[in-house]
Formats: C-alpha cells, structure tokens, sequence
C-alpha cells in the first residue's frame, strides 16, 4: 500500500467517524440516549469537537492525497512533452 492509498483510507475513516460523532451529539441534543453518553463521561460539546476534528484530519488527509497526484503527474506530462518534441523533430 502506498503513501498515496494510506491518505485516502485515513481520509475514509475519519470522514465516516466524523458522521458517527455528529450523530451522536444529534442523540444527545435531542435528548436520545443521553444517558448513554452521560456514563462514559461523552457531552455534547465533546461529540461536536470530536466531529470537527474527524472532518478537519478528513479534508487534509484528501488535500494532501491530491497534492500528491498533481505532483506525480507533472513530471509525466514534462515527459509525455519532450517524447512528443523529440518525435516531431526527428520526423523532418
């Protein structure tokens, strides 16, 4: 597995946690399992922090992953370039 691949499974993961925390502060604001979060010390404001910051690790993991691509595409289209150049100039 790649550097690449890694990213995007670490983007996947904290992006589907991300919804998790967000619903379970949702239960909690609606009062829906309030009692459940309340015994493992889990407020609302925490659920929403935790989603924020799930979704932040989220947007940079992909950021990042897309940076990551651009840069190994350009050497590719450098080349792709100069073989089409090189081509031309010895068809003449």
């Amino acid at each position: 597995m790649d550097h690449s691949a890694r990213l995007q499974l670490v983007g996947r993961v904290t992006y589907y946690l991300g919804w998790i925390a967000a619903l379970c502060g949702a239960l909690v604001h609606f009062s829906f399992a309030t009692r459940m979060f309340v015994a493992i010390n889990l407020n609302q404001r925490n659920l929403f922090e935790g989603s924020v910051l799930f979704f932040l690790i989220c947007t940079a993991s992909e950021l990042h992953v897309l940076v990551l691509t651009r840069s190994q595409e350009l050497p590719m289209r450098r080349r792709r370039k100069r073989h089409e150049r090189h081509r031309n100039t010895g068809a003449r």
